[in-house]
């Protein structure tokens, strides 16, 4: 937040001498002064979580705050705890940008001040468009850098540098956000500039590039970005969905020219948490282990060389529960007790069937080899047979 922000908010304040907050045009807090006991749930919720809900915002747009030139007065609503409120719409070029709030329980502020009080929202307008320009710009170098053309790349690259955000020679990884189950509607976008200035940021319709600087090759902080970010989405989506937003973070590169590699890595680590529950919401390319295997050429190749037609016979054969019993097995290192206290049967249904396993698919499982050749390819076997 540009420090500019706060000083509006506070002298906004004390102008018209109510509690204010500045919110940007998506409901997310941007600044906010000292409160006293005037305050309400709305307000109380917005400082605490630093956004207002989808239900909130639309109590408030029906009043026409975001196509007014002018202070908007909203009425108070008891049944949702709101305050009655002066809202200064944050305009630049006829666009709104944010809004400055003020507490206004007595409908009694001072008349006189509004003239200098809207010329301060409209300082915050011209401040919120120009932060709005430079998120774009970098966005644009972000998809750049991660251009399958090198002479891009590197020129974005320079451009990052010579802004002084990331300087060449840092080590970077790339976090991909994604949620992999559509939306009906487009979820409201998150306040990003709650991330360090340094986290250069690229949004779609169902997911978010986050390149994010990783000194000494530790990936703590893109971890924590992750976090962070994977919140920040989880707020803004219907329970529902949430089981589907997954974050996959790429191993990192040297330098910002590499990044590509990176969000390749991260992409394939969403997929691969999508088809593998069990790895988190949350993965990282490098302890990924076999699923690795996935960025080592074209998935067709791939799947010819580990869907072994004796792995093929036995998903062919449309038995989950024999598939998931062979999957456990392996999974326990051949251990038939611990198959059978996961799958809740007793050790002689495991027996029968990896019996009919071995029937199916011609594979003799005492065999390390033969083992392998299974665990591997249903391992791997949801995500080629997905592409």
């Amino acid at each position: 937040m540009r420090p500019e922000l706060q000083d509006i908010v506070d002298e906004v304040s004390r102008l018209l001498q109510r509690p204010a907050t500045l919110e940007d045009r998506h409901f997310n807090l941007v600044a906010f002064c000292s409160h006293g006991e005037e305050i309400d749930e709305v307000r109380q919720h917005s400082i605490l979580h630093r956004r207002s809900s989808a239900e909130v915002r639309q109590w408030f747009e029906q009043f026409g705050i975001s196509t007014s030139d002018g202070p908007v007065r909203t009425p108070a609503a008891p049944g949702q705890r709101i305050l009655p409120r002066l809202c200064l719409p944050a305009r630049w070029n006829g666009v709104t940008y944010g809004y400055v709030w003020l507490l206004d329980e007595q409908d009694d502020a001072d008349q006189t001040r509004l003239p200098a009080a809207m010329e301060l929202a409209a300082r915050a307008g011209v401040l919120m468009a120009q932060q709005s320009r430079a998120r774009d710009d970098l966005e644009f170098k972000l998809q750049d850098l991660l251009s399958p053309d090198p002479e891009t790349a590197e020129q974005a690259a320079a451009e990052i540098d010579q802004q002084g955000i990331i300087r060449r020679g840092t080590p970077v990884a790339v976090v991909e956000l994604r949620l992999t189950r559509t939306a009906a509607e487009r979820p409201t976008p998150i306040n990003l500039w709650t991330l360090p200035r340094t986290v250069l940021t690229a949004t779609g319709d169902d997911h978010t590039t986050l390149l994010v600087p990783v000194p000494g090759h530790d990936l703590g902080p893109a971890r924590d970005v992750a976090r962070r970010a994977r919140d920040l989405y989880a707020e803004r989506l219907d329970a529902t969905l949430r089981d589907h937003l997954f974050a996959g973070i790429g191993a990192p590169r040297q330098d910002l020219a590499q990044a590509r590699g990176s969000w390749t890595e991260a992409r394939l680590t969403v997929r691969i948490c999508q088809a593998a529950p069990e790895l988190g919401p949350t993965a990282a390319w490098p302890e990924l282990g076999v699923y690795r295997l996935l960025g080592c050429g074209p998935e067709a190749a791939l799947a010819g060389a580990v869907l072994d037609p004796a792995v093929l016979r036995l998903l062919a054969a449309d038995d989950p529960e024999l598939i998931a019993t062979a999957a456990t097995y392996l999974d326990t290192g051949g251990n038939v007790q611990d198959t059978a206290a996961a799958r809740s049967v007793h050790r002689q249904t495991i027996y029968h069937r990896l019996q009919r396993i071995e029937q199916v698919t011609g594979l003799d499982l005492s065999r390390g080899d033969h083992r392998l050749t299974l665990h591997l390819g249903l391992t791997l076997a949801p995500l080629l047979r997905t592409t």
